[in-house]
């Protein structure tokens, strides 16, 4: 037999040859550098044979599919460890039952379904078996099975985990294992590929939690154990990555939410329903207040279209058919004739709004935007505070346009959404070119999906904006362009969205006088520019860490009298910053100074006013900030002058007075 090697050069090779054959043929420096073999652009493990005359060549450490492979593998050594580690304990190996094991970002989990409930004090014995597996250089053979006698072995075992994953496979489908050690060591169902033996995998992996998970997602089955695990190709990779795990633990929005007096949920309201305490309201209501004067600039009308909605319009728009699972129920009224709904998006109420009256082409193009209370019946397990709720504020806007003024209306919401991400530092953002795929709710009409995503490309291209295309992420009715923030961990999150839809204004009949004198369909640009109020407030809060800009801070200034007798003092300067329009508060607690200044600090109040003698005879005021450095005996007015001018600039840093 033969293989074409990536120069084109044939190689001769005997019968059933495999990728470590084809290395050792080339040189054992290759041979011992080789991880796997990519045969016609598929990845198989080394000791895969070989077809005849198939395109090949050799994957070796450091490529970035290795660390793929080494993240695969090292799901299979951490099932083997958790059994071992659990047997040694007196379980018996049949109690202990595997669900799936994948590669995910930065490393991988297993879902398992364990005689008892793991701790975070298991996982460090766990890795030390781990480590063992791997010294021991474990070789890693891939067999298969006939169909049956996979389910047998299986069904022996009393795993109903690999049954069904074993039955949900296709006819045909090769059904194929892998063990490590030999017959008497451990074997999983898998199609691979992996390294050839545990030896190979680097020491730079680590558990990192177990949490609960519902088998396949569904909350309606049984919960396993999911242990997670990051694995990296160097320590410092590794160590870097723990430490930004770190820091986002202590700036977990739940977390500061709660310290920080923002936000809270209730069993006795509902799951997935936020509720906000007075400071988180200030949050809200600076965020909303910026970008309605924004979109106001920008030309949009802002609009209200309610919480309730006929079950008959989302028929019509398709979302019914494409969206129940995530809509609540449906209110049955008037003896079930009529059913309402609670709504869930905005875009066919918008659209109604359009269709209350006649609109010439001169008019267009027409831009409502809407903060909207939205209503989404989430899955529990999916619920995570702020960033996947329940009940949500989207900052919606639909545009209604000529295909001729696609690309102008684009190049507009593009702008906007670059000055609000620009004005929370999430500059560094990348764009998705969301496409329809080949599987999942799409509604068919070729033509105006070829319509729309070339209009879309067009649009990006004509910008120049660097993009990425992703199949089956586009919403059902049409492809958008997605733009994912990094924050400053450089974790990546998903907020604004543009959209072109040439399909649901058609279903809901809307329309237009064209300057012909008949009646057409506009294009619908759907636009978010945060997403979800709710949302993005979870991610600003953790980009910030809860030290918010000046202008977004919800109490901006703390005036801490020295002593009781400075309290009226204290209550004039409040009042006169009021009037400024800060946000400012007297702490009149009997306390001492210091531990007032410091329950001040640990709100992350930007400013803390000292006043005492000097400052009411002089009219003056002393003050501290973290941005700043301390300063005495400044003038009230100037302070205020100060501060006024980077609120309205609504500026990420201070520059410290007097620069």
């Amino acid at each position: 037999m033969q293989v074409i090697l990536p120069d084109g050069k044939r190689l001769d090779l005997p019968d059933g040859a495999t990728g470590a054959d084809v290395a050792q043929a080339i040189g054992p420096g290759l041979a011992r550098a080789a991880r796997a073999v990519e045969v016609e652009g598929q990845l198989f493990d080394l000791l895969t044979p070989l077809p005849d005359n198939a395109n090949v060549s050799i994957v070796t450490k450091g490529d970035d599919k290795v660390l793929h492979l080494t993240r695969h593998t090292l799901a299979h050594v951490m099932a083997q460890a958790v059994r071992e580690y659990l047997s040694e304990e007196g379980a018996d190996p049949a109690d202990v039952k595997m669900g799936i094991g994948p590669v995910i970002e930065n490393g991988f989990y297993y879902d398992f379904d364990l005689p008892r409930s793991l701790t975070p004090e298991d996982l460090g014995a766990i890795e030390e078996r781990m480590t063992r597996i791997i010294e021991d250089a474990l070789e890693l053979r891939r067999y298969e099975l006939p169909r049956e006698e996979a389910l047998q072995r299986y069904r022996e075992l009393g795993d109903p985990y690999k049954v069904e994953l074993i039955e949900d496979l296709p006819e045909g489908v090769p059904i194929s294992f892998y063990e490590q050690g030999g017959e008497d060591g451990f074997t999983d169902l898998c199609r691979g590929p992996h390294v050839p033996r545990t030896g190979l995998i680097p020491r730079h992996f680590k558990l990192t939690s177990v949490a609960g998970a519902y088998w396949r997602g569904d909350e309606k089955r049984p919960m396993l154990q999911r242990i997670y695990g990051v694995a990296f190709e160097t320590r410092k990779e590794l160590d870097d990555y723990l430490w930004q795990l770190e820091e986002a633990k202590k700036r977990d929005h739940r977390k500061l939410g709660r310290e920080l007096g923002l936000f809270t949920f209730s069993e006795e309201v509902g799951s997935g329903i936020p509720l906000f305490l007075p400071r988180g309201e200030i949050l809200r209501h600076e965020m909303e207040r910026y970008v309605r004067e924004l979109q106001a600039s920008y030309g949009y009308d802002h609009v209200w279209t309610g919480h309730l909605v006929k079950e008959s319009l989302y028929e019509k728009s398709g979302h019914l058919a494409n969206y129940e699972d995530s809509m609540f129920p449906p209110m049955e009224l008037d003896g079930g004739d009529v059913k309402m709904r609670l709504k869930p998006m905005n875009c066919p109420s918008h659209m109604t709004l359009f269709n209350s009256q006649m609109h010439s082409y001169r008019e267009l193009p027409i831009r409502y935007a809407e903060f909207a209370t939205l209503y989404r019946y989430e899955k529990s397990g999916e619920l995570n505070g702020l960033t996947r709720v329940r009940s949500l504020t989207q900052d919606d806007c639909h545009i209604f346009c000529t295909e001729e003024q696609i690309q102008e209306e684009f190049a507009l919401a593009l702008r906007l959404i670059q000055d609000v991400l620009n004005t929370y530092g999430l500059s560094d953002y990348s764009v998705r070119l969301s496409l329809r795929g080949d599987e999942g709710k799409y509604v068919e009409d070729d033509q105006k999906w070829s319509k729309a995503t070339q209009a879309l490309r067009d649009a990006l291209d004509a910008e120049g904006v660097p993009y990425y295309e992703a199949q089956g992420e586009a919403a059902f009715y049409g492809p958008k362009a997605d733009f994912i923030a990094h924050d400053v961990l450089g974790r990546e999150w998903q907020l604004s969205t543009i959209q072109i839809d040439f399909i649901q204004p058609a279903r809901l009949g809307c329309e237009y006088v064209g300057e012909d004198g008949d009646r057409h369909t506009p294009v619908v640009i759907h636009r978010a520019v945060t997403g979800s109020t709710e949302r993005f407030l979870g991610v600003i809060i953790e980009h910030f860490a809860g030290d918010f800009p000046l202008w977004l801070a919800p109490e901006q200034v703390r005036v801490v009298p020295i002593a009781d007798r400075h309290n009226s003092g204290a209550q004039e300067i409040q009042n006169r910053l009021k009037a400024a329009g800060l946000r400012a508060r007297v702490d009149t607690r009997s306390e001492r100074m210091n531990p007032k200044v410091r329950d001040a600090e640990l709100l992350k109040i930007p400013y803390i006013l000292i006043v005492g003698d000097q400052e009411l005879e002089q009219g003056t005021v002393s003050f501290r900030s973290r941005k700043e450095p301390q300063r005495n005996a400044v003038e009230l007015g100037e302070f205020i002058s100060h501060l006024k001018t980077h609120v309205d600039s609504r500026a990420l840093e201070v520059i410290p007075l007097g620069e």
